[in-house]
């Protein structure tokens, strides 16, 4: 069984990231033994629910935290890069969603300090497949031949858009004409006419799907005819329904479910991550503020994270709860 790391060994194996700093502010004798702690959350695009939740936990963090400096909040291209910028030492906080946390802890040895642990689970994503309101398209198969955006580089949006499309039977280097594009390009590209549907996996609502249905008529293909597949394929995901009158749609719409988590290293100290998560809790109506996605955050279902294994800090907060 692996032994626990040290405050010694953590400070020396995260100091990189600039927890090293606020564990040396506890022996210090600051009035917070968090005064000093560096953090850098990585988020996603600027009109995506991880970018507003990731400001609003920032602020929640800093005051609760008493720390000196407020986190540093990235915006990335979505899961796959941040999980990255988490291995590589570049983010304490890591968004992601369940798909891609699960390739990346396949990936990653168990003794692995910079191992993902979860935090919470925070939120289902919701998978969009935006079209025109006027277009012909009403399934993923109406698809082919069309000027489709798969997601940006390195987002989880990707991965799903292409299982999504290979389980309705299209390669998208062959029967689409893909573009790789963030949620806010896709949204400008659409606006401009240059694309004729674009993917994206976000909570409900998402601020750039709002702002675009408000410019013009848009639809979200139903997803009924694949999801039997997609979830035998890959049991992490499930279905659900997109509201009528969300983003001005007329009828419910049936789409994919992805569980999104908050990650931070296995080395994190357990005091640290007991912190982070007690201010996650306490600071929700704020967090609501910045997205309604954020209403659904509740602490018995915030332990659903397999197959990341909870973070023994968040563990900790979870049973002094009674949610575990």
């Amino acid at each position: 069984m692996r032994r626990a790391l040290s405050r010694r060994e953590a400070l020396r194996t995260l100091g990189a990231a600039g927890l090293a700093a606020g564990l040396a502010g506890s022996v210090a004798g600051c009035s917070s033994p968090f005064t000093d702690l560096r953090l850098s959350i990585a988020t996603g695009g600027t009109q995506g629910v991880y970018y507003a939740l990731g400001g609003a936990l920032a602020d929640a963090w800093q005051q609760h935290l008493e720390l000196a400096m407020r986190p540093h909040v990235l915006s990335t291209a979505g899961s796959v890069q941040n999980l990255a910028l988490f291995a590589g030492g570049q983010a304490d906080v890591a968004f992601s969603q369940v798909d891609a946390a699960a390739d990346r802890l396949t990936r990653t040895a168990p003794d692995d300090p910079r191992s993902s642990r979860a935090l919470a689970r925070i939120y289902d994503d919701v998978v969009h497949v935006v079209v025109h309101g006027d277009s012909r398209f009403t399934r993923l198969a109406d698809l082919r031949g069309a000027r489709v955006s798969v997601g940006a580089p390195d987002s989880g949006v990707t991965v799903i858009a292409q299982r999504l499309l290979t389980v309705a039977g299209l390669v998208p280097e062959r029967d689409l004409q893909p573009a790789q594009l963030g949620i806010n390009e896709s949204v400008a590209a659409m606006q401009g006419g240059s694309i004729d549907a674009f993917f994206w996996s976000g909570g409900l609502p998402t601020t750039g799907v709002s702002e675009l249905g408000a410019t013009l008529p848009i639809r979200l293909l139903d997803l009924d005819d694949v999801l039997p597949a997609m979830r035998a394929m890959y049991p992490v995901y499930s279905s659900g329904t997109v509201p009528a009158a969300s983003y001005g749609i007329p009828v419910p719409v049936i789409t994919m479910l992805v569980r999104n988590f908050l990650l931070v290293p296995a080395a994190m100290p357990d005091d640290v991550a007991e912190a982070l998560v007690s201010a996650l809790f306490a600071e929700q109506p704020r967090l609501a503020a910045a997205s309604a996605a954020a209403l659904t955050i509740d602490s018995r279902a915030a332990i659903g994270t397999q197959p990341v294994p909870l973070h023994p800090g968040a563990e900790r907060f979870y049973r002094s709860t009674k949610s575990i």
